[in-house]
């Protein structure tokens, strides 16, 4: 309340003088108390230098605002009947926004004088000018206390006389991009990063399900929803015609109907990463009858190693569909066959056999019509664009 309150000077009520802040101004009789008028007969509680001049001034004072609250709210007297000079109020809105202001300006710009900052400048540029990288400038010279990091910041913001175009490999290398789609919410990570996965059952580990998703070109806004199984290989991927929460849980919900109670089976714990499709994860780790079915956990930003089985089978399918193909007039037909035909690809971890060889003996038959599986002969298999252009 003290840092906050709003200062309310001159409030004139029976305070008539609005220069004289004593407390004797109305029953001092003094004249002449500068000495600088000899024949002066005006009292010195009216003189606006009576304050600057006069010995025995005391300030008046209000022990309301020398403490708690340290505002006039509240006051017993009337605000208008009130002699003191220089009163404060207490407003909450004015007081929540100069708050608001501070915290965000105290966060703004560098902590540092202008003074310091011409002497790191004056060092630091001179020695860029010379053709050293900031890592050697920092390394040789401790007392700048300042990191690298801190010295490409100064110099990108035009704090430092040198500038990027002064850097040796700055220009080489394009701005790094930023992720603009990925889950705000906090709160859902909790009990969900992958530490917390990396403390479940080596089993769950290794029966893990990655989930992840494949972009069309920038004409279509439809998505394919990938699944990667951990154990058998076995890759899936369903059409979207959007990438929302409401699309990958409409997914869910149909492999949900399909599958019955083997939809635990197979995705029992889920890995992905931190797309904002998956903002959303109490739906689609729960049931048709409300109970719970499966465990969503998160990849760490920047980190899509920790779930490298479905990047690595999204190369597969990048052979047939190349980046910048549009999926606008793909169908969920189309996305089975590739599927298919990844599946049938025989792999060394598997000992030769196919990742629907290895699915077929774990879940049977019926799991794999559920899913709209199929085998392909060994030599019909093609991972190549004239895939989906001979089938249309």
């Amino acid at each position: 309340m003290r840092k906050h309150r709003l200062s309310d000077w001159y409030h004139k009520g029976t305070f008539y003088n609005a220069k004289n802040f004593c407390i004797h101004r109305y029953h001092c009789r003094k004249t002449n108390a500068c000495d600088k008028i000899i024949l002066c007969g005006i009292k010195c509680t009216s003189c606006p230098t009576c304050n600057q001049t006069c010995r025995d001034f005391i300030r008046e004072r209000c022990r309301r605002l020398d403490q708690a609250p340290y505002v006039c709210n509240g006051c017993d007297k009337v605000i208008h009947k009130c002699t003191i000079a220089h009163k404060y109020v207490y407003d909450a809105r004015f007081a929540d926004r100069k708050y608001r202001e501070l915290l965000s300006s105290c966060r703004a710009g560098i902590n540092m004088t202008k003074k310091e900052l011409l002497e790191k400048d004056r060092l630091v540029s001179h020695l860029i000018y010379q053709g050293q990288s900031p890592y050697q400038i920092v390394t040789n010279h401790p007392e700048l206390d300042l990191s690298v990091r801190s010295i490409y910041t100064y110099i990108d913001k035009g704090l430092f006389t040198s500038r990027n175009i002064d850097l040796k490999r700055k220009q080489k290398f394009p701005p790094r991009k930023c992720h603009k789609t990925q889950i705000t919410n906090r709160e859902v990570f909790s009990g969900r990063m992958y530490s917390d996965f990396l403390l479940i059952d080596p089993d769950r580990i290794e029966r893990t399900a990655e989930m992840d998703t494949v972009h069309s070109s920038r004409d279509s806004k439809r998505v394919l929803l990938t699944f990667y199984l951990r154990k058998e290989k076995l890759f899936l991927a369903y059409m979207m015609d959007r990438c929302t929460t409401a699309s990958v849980r409409a997914i869910f919900d149909w492999l949900k109907k399909r599958l019955g109670t083997d939809f635990h089976l197979l995705f029992h714990t889920i890995l992905t990463d931190r797309g904002a499709e998956f903002g959303s994860p109490e739906p689609l780790e729960t049931g048709i009858y409300g109970e719970k079915c499966s465990h969503i956990y998160y990849c760490d930003p920047m980190r899509s190693g920790q779930k490298g089985g479905v990047e690595n089978a999204h190369t597969l399918l990048r052979m047939v569909l190349p980046k910048g193909t549009s999926f606008e007039f793909l169908t969920q037909w189309d996305v089975n066959l590739i599927v298919n035909h990844i599946n049938s690809m025989p792999r060394e971890s598997l000992g030769g056999h196919t990742p629907y060889e290895a699915a077929l003996w774990t879940y049977g038959e019926s799991t794999l019509k559920a899913l709209q599986l199929r085998p392909v002969p060994p030599d019909e298999v093609n991972l190549t664009p004239e895939l989906i252009r001979y089938n249309r």
